[in-house]
């Protein structure tokens, strides 16, 4: 598909992409295990709701907040996620000579103004679905540095997930192979030498509104809820 800069595009929208990279996962793996996708991140949530849906599995969303460098706020150098998680990235640090000890206490700062206000606002304070001894799906739209990625896997590891696969319609060659060597499997239509940002690769890209998001999340928050009342009945 082409503009009028006759530059081609891999997604036509969000739906493409989804339809894309559902083709790629090993979907009666994942239908015959008990399985739990995770977006991780707000765009995510769109592709971990699809993935849900193909699987007919658990979806819910991990929270994170990234850390910036104390003179670049555009430039993230670490990620805390709402298990506590941290995750550093090692060569920035030491490039710009920060310490351990900013990140971490800018780590817990994030977490306490950010990130938990963040699990209130999309699942009401209630915790994270339970991912012990399941198989889990990451799913996020598009994965840059893979500091998110990082901490995410670090995060459901510590939940006790049993298999973890990484979902995604498009990333970068180098971060894919980093990726490949620390979970189960990385499953994505488009691997890009020089990534540049996740507009430029659709003909249509919109940001996901709180609302959107929100709707999303409830419904499988509902869905869990209903699925613990009936355990109770019985």
């Amino acid at each position: 598909m082409s503009n009028s800069t006759d530059r081609d595009y891999y997604f036509e929208d969000r739906e493409d992409a989804a339809a894309k990279l559902i083709e790629t996962l090993p979907l009666d793996i994942l239908r015959n295990n008990e399985t739990v996708v995770i977006g991780v991140s707000e765009g995510g949530v769109f592709f971990a709701d699809k993935i849900a849906q193909a699987t007919r599995s658990q979806m819910d969303i991990l929270l994170t907040e990234p850390i910036c460098a104390p003179n670049n706020p555009e430039l993230s150098i670490a990620m805390i996620s709402e298990t506590e998680e941290v995750v550093m990235h090692k060569a920035l640090i030491d490039a710009f000579d920060i310490s351990e000890d900013f990140v971490y206490s800018e780590a817990q700062r994030k977490y306490d103004e950010e990130v938990l206000s963040y699990v209130y606002r999309y699942r009401k304070g209630k915790d994270l679905v339970s991912l012990e001894g399941k198989y889990v799906v990451l799913a996020d739209e598009c994965i840059e540095t893979g500091l998110t990625m990082m901490v995410a896997l670090k995060s459901v590891i510590a939940r006790g997930a049993k298999n973890i696969y990484i979902a995604t319609p498009i990333l970068d060659q180098a971060v894919y192979q980093n990726l490949l060597s620390v979970c189960d499997g990385v499953f994505c239509p488009h691997k890009i030498q020089h990534y540049i940002s996740i507009e430029y690769y659709y003909k249509n890209f919109e940001k996901m509104t709180f609302e959107e998001i929100s709707r999303i999340v409830d419904l499988y928050e509902n869905k869990k809820g209903k699925q613990t009342d009936a355990s109770k009945e019985r």
